[in-house]
């Protein structure tokens, strides 16, 4: 089967649905990152709060705690890095049993369609997953260097290089963290990626309460409200 006949297999409804769904992880991202500057997102709020952290550290003393806090950091990004590749594991094993697949796939749709339809389904799905994976994974590299930096910082606070290498390190802290989110965004889009296996429409729905599940956490929080003393 060429590539032409494989994409004829899929109605414009289900381009639509996937385009939707691309367009949602993009623009929720976007908009978390990039937020109104009146309306800041959680995880700007947190940036700033992660800089205070690291200009805090310099004059604390023993440095036992801020060590800590690292560690379970860099704990959490590992657990969901690895979490990560057994979910991709899992989706690829499926990838290859067609028979199987078959069979569960059209369960759910109640459609009939060729493997390859539903081996394309769990290939976004995969790739969700990776992304979420590398995000993870660099997001504890980046942690790991924030240590180092941490590490470096002089025990006196009057010293010329003091604040200036905790500055260095808050905004690696900061870069981790972003890293780190976009990592759960992936998860929450694999998510919905996965019931594009019922159909486009449900793919369409599983998309839009994504991008409102991110929204409200990172715009209409209770945790929000906390965070910037409203």
């Amino acid at each position: 089967m060429s590539l032409m006949d494989q994409f004829d297999l899929f109605s414009m409804l289900d381009l639509a649905a996937l385009a939707v769904l691309v367009a949602a992880w993009i623009g929720i991202g976007w908009r978390v990152e990039n937020p109104r500057s009146g309306r800041p997102s959680v995880s700007v709020i947190m940036a700033g709060y992660r800089l205070e952290w690291m200009r805090e550290m310099v004059t604390r003393d023993p440095r036992i705690f801020d060590a800590q806090i690292l560690a379970n950091l860099r704990q959490g990004t590992a657990f969901f890095a690895s979490t990560s590749v057994i979910a991709i594991g899992g989706v690829l094993a499926l990838v290859g049993n067609p028979e199987r697949l078959a069979g569960v796939a059209q369960d759910i749709a109640a459609v009939e369609n060729p493997a390859i339809v539903w081996e394309v389904k769990l290939l976004v799905l995969a790739l969700f997953l990776t992304n979420s994976f590398l995000c993870f994974a660099w997001s504890n590299r980046l942690f790991g260097y924030c240590s180092v930096l941490m590490a470096s910082v002089p025990n006196e606070p009057d010293h010329p290089q003091a604040y200036r290498r905790a500055e260095q390190a808050g905004r690696i802290n900061v870069t981790a963290a972003k890293n780190f989110n976009r990592g759960l965004r992936s998860v929450y889009f694999s998510l919905a990626a996965a019931t594009w296996l019922a159909g486009p429409i449900a793919l369409m729905i599983a998309s839009g309460l994504a991008v409102i599940v991110i929204w409200r956490r990172e715009f209409a929080s209770q945790s929000r409200k906390i965070l910037i003393g409203d």
